[in-house]
C-alpha cells in the first residue's frame, strides 16, 4: 500500500482529501503546517507528497525547493487555489511534479496522484549512453566519470535527448518540458542553454552532437 503526505491547512479539505484518498486504497498521513509535515518526514518516508501552497507558518512553495536542495525526489502535487500561470510555472520549476488548482472534483485528484505514480515508475534512476551517465535522481551528467556539471535547465534538456536520441523535437516542446511553460519570445535563453550543452559535450569528448534542423527543431545522435 502506497503512503501519501497530505498538507493542508484547511482542515475541511484535508479530512476531504484524506477520505478519498483513502477509499482509493492509500495509507494517508496528514499535516495542517509545515512543522508537522517536517515531523511526518523524520518517521515516515511517503510515496508522494499532496501540498498546498499557502500554509499558516511558511510557504509551500519555500518548502518543496528546501526537500528539492536536500535531494529528496519524492513526487509532489501541488494544490493551490490560485490558478493563474505564474503559479503554475513556479511550483512546477521549484521541483513539482505535477499542479491541481483548487476547486477540484476529488476523481481528477485520484486521477492525478496514478499519474504521478505511474510516471515516477516509467523513470529509471538512471541513463547511459556510450560515456554518458545521467543520474536521474540527483539531477547529475557524468561523462567518462567526470561530472559535467550542468545547471538544472541543461541538465532537463540533455536527459530529453538520451531519452528521445536520433529523434527531432522542436524548440516549443523543449522549452515547455524544461521551463514548464510555453517559449513565447524566449528562444534567446534556449538557444544559450542549447550551446552551453553542445559544447560541454564536444570538450567531454562525448561522441554525441545536437544538430539544428532550421524550422524544425533540435536533434540528439551519435557523431
Amino acid at each position: 500500500m502506497k503512503t501519501i503526505l497530505c498538507i493542508e491547512d484547511e482542515r475541511e479539505v484535508l479530512d476531504n482529501n484524506r477520505a478519498a484518498l483513502m477509499w482509493a486504497g492509500y495509507a494517508v498521513l496528514a499535516a495542517e503546517n509545515l512543522a508537522q509535515a517536517r515531523k511526518q518526514l523524520l518517521h515516515r518516508s511517503p510515496d508522494a507528497i499532496v501540498l498546498d501552497i499557502m500554509l499558516p507558518d511558511g510557504n509551500g512553495l519555500d518548502f518543496l525547493r528546501e526537500l528539492r536542495a536536500a535531494g529528496n525526489r519524492i513526487p509532489v502535487l501541488m494544490l493551490t487555489a490560485r490558478g493563474e500561470s505564474a503559479s503554475v510555472a513556479k511550483g512546477l520549476r521549484a521541483g513539482a511534479n505535477d499542479y491541481l488548482g483548487k476547486p477540484f472534483d476529488y476523481e481528477v485528484l485520484l486521477a492525478r496522484v496514478e499519474a504521478l505514480f505511474r510516471n515516477v515508475e516509467q523513470v529509471p534512476e538512471a541513463l547511459e549512453r556510450g560515456p554518458l551517465k545521467l543520474d536521474i535522481a540527483a539531477g547529475r551528467a557524468f561523462l567518462n566519470g567526470v561530472d559535467m556539471l550542468l545547471t538544472q535547465k541543461e541538465f532537463s534538456l540533455l536527459l530529453l535527448f538520451v531519452q528521445d536520441e536520433g529523434h527531432v523535437m522542436s524548440a516549443e516542446y523543449l522549452y515547455k518540458k524544461s521551463w514548464g511553460q510555453p517559449i513565447g519570445d524566449d528562444h534567446r535563453t534556449l538557444k544559450k542553454h542549447m550551446s552551453n550543452l553542445r559544447r560541454k559535450l564536444e570538450e567531454g569528448n562525448s561522441g554525441y552532437k545536437i544538430t539544428a534542423a532550421r524550422g524544425e527543431g533540435y536533434c540528439f545522435e551519435k557523431i
